[in-house]
């Protein structure tokens, strides 16, 4: 089973992302029984479908999908996900704060792709709280890199308040 980085511990992936194959569509993919995270064109093509099924769902947004697209259904998702496809794209940081700061989303945020150890701190301040590490990668170096700082300067997501108000309070 893969691990992932979730809350700060190392545990358990108890779901299944849905990739679709070269030619498959939205509405003929085979979804996985339980604790998916599917795709936006799969969720926007069959949300009904999967509403109706009584499980959790999740879905994964990718580097050029914006969190404007889901807005109206946050309610649904146990987990949001957001894929990194390669080290230097840095759109799913943006993603991941306007989901937490615009939208009030406060279930699971999960990056996926190549996510590194480098990453994972400013993944956090951006609001992510689970890590899909990339599997060429050591997942316990990763999570002791995430207490490689001890504090933070400017507010973000996970401390909304700069250090100079902290310290005068």
């Amino acid at each position: 089973m893969t691990r992932i980085i979730k809350n700060g511990s190392i545990v358990d992936d108890a779901w299944t992302i849905l990739k679709l194959a070269e030619g498959e569509t939205p509405e003929s993919a085979a979804l996985p029984e339980q604790n998916a995270i599917v795709p936006l064109p799969v969720w926007q093509a069959r949300k009904d479908e999967l509403v109706s099924r009584g499980q959790p769902v999740g879905v994964w947004l990718d580097s050029h999908e914006g969190p404007e697209a889901i807005a109206a259904d946050l309610q649904h998702f146990t987990l949001i996900a957001v894929n990194f496809p390669k080290f230097a794209d840095g759109r799913g940081f943006s993603t991941a704060r306007l989901l937490r700061e615009r939208y009030g989303y406060t279930g699971e945020l999960r990056a996926i792709g190549d996510v590194l150890q480098d990453q994972l701190h400013f993944m956090k301040r951006c609001g992510f709280d689970a890590y899909a590490v990339r599997a060429d990668k050591n997942i316990e170096a990763a999570l002791a890199g995430l207490k490689d700082f001890s504090e933070s300067y400017q507010a973000a997501v996970d401390q909304p308040q700069p250090l100079f108000r902290r310290r005068t309070a």
